[in-house]
């Protein structure tokens, strides 16, 4: 009697483990097809990515990020779709990394905000390594730009870190966007000077110095009756690595040739005039002496 129950009991699990099998060992083997041709879609999708990057010239640092991000997210994807077909409940799991999500979102808000405008910075390139800007109250050149800050240095060495996303949300001034500058130089002679000869001993010093394009030509107006001279506005053009030698040396040249042609560069002064009208006072001096 024993070995008959025992017997029966052993037909009636085998019974259910081979139903069991026919129900799992296809949802397995579905699985294993699933994951395959997954892993295949992703490396296919990932080296577009990347050729996509090259192609387009993305910078390196945003494009490891993008990619390494794409990647995570597809095998995620990828993941959850194995469990659903094995049978294992997604829907909790999802809500539970929602919310986890959520929760790391408002914690690193501000970060967040410096990373969106870290990958506007770096696909939108309005500065590059390299170049000159100025913003954020900082003028200076671009050391460095990473997803969540950008490095510049001023003119006297000195170091800032500025977050992406002040970048991203204000006005920036490229120094270096354009290959020319326009050189401005403030000019002012005493009263009295004849501008025309003025205006062409300055287009002379232009002209001779190699520098200064000739396209945009040169110009110098009068600009403003000053308290103490006849103001003038210089404007030249020249490469963007020339402003400032440009503008100095000129600035030289051109005091050495005003002094050469005896043009007066005048310095503020006043007149002061006085009125006595009953007549000019007399000046005593008076003396005390105290003999002991």
């Amino acid at each position: 009697m024993d070995l008959d129950l025992d017997i029966a009991t052993i037909e009636h699990f085998t019974r259910r483990a081979i139903d069991a099998a026919w129900i799992v060992v296809p949802n397995i083997l579905l699985a294993l097809i699933y994951y395959f041709i997954g892993m295949y879609i992703i490396r296919f999708l990932i080296k577009t990515i990347n050729n996509i990057f090259t192609k387009y010239e993305i910078e390196a640092s945003l494009a490891i990020f993008l990619s390494s991000f794409i990647r995570v997210v597809l095998y995620v994807v990828l993941i959850l779709a194995v469990a659903s077909t094995l049978g294992f409940p997604i829907t909790s799991f999802i809500a539970i990394l929602g919310a986890a999500g959520l929760a790391i979102g408002l914690a690193l808000q501000g970060s967040l905000s410096n990373f969106a405008g870290g990958v506007l910075i770096l696909i939108f390139k309005p500065f590059k390594v390299g170049h000159t800007i100025e913003a954020q109250g900082t003028l200076g050149s671009v050391e460095r730009i990473d997803i969540l800050y950008t490095t510049v240095r001023n003119f006297d060495n000195k170091v800032v870190i500025i977050p992406n996303g002040g970048l991203a949300n204000s006005s920036i001034t490229n120094l270096s966007m354009k290959p020319t500058r326009r050189v401005e130089l403030s000019l002012g002679v005493a009263y009295g000077t004849d501008l025309k000869k003025t205006r062409q001993i300055v287009l002379d010093v232009l002209k001779k110095d190699e520098r200064v394009l000739e396209d945009p030509a040169p110009v110098v107006y009068f600009t403003n009756f000053g308290d103490s001279s006849l103001d003038l506005s210089v404007r030249c053009w020249a490469n963007a690595a020339d402003l400032w030698p440009v503008f100095w040396d000129n600035m030289e040249a051109i005091k050495e040739a005003f002094e050469a042609n005896d043009i007066e560069v005048p310095f503020p002064q006043r007149d002061v005039n006085h009125y006595f009208p009953e007549g000019k006072p007399e000046l005593t001096l008076s003396a005390e002496k105290n003999n002991n």
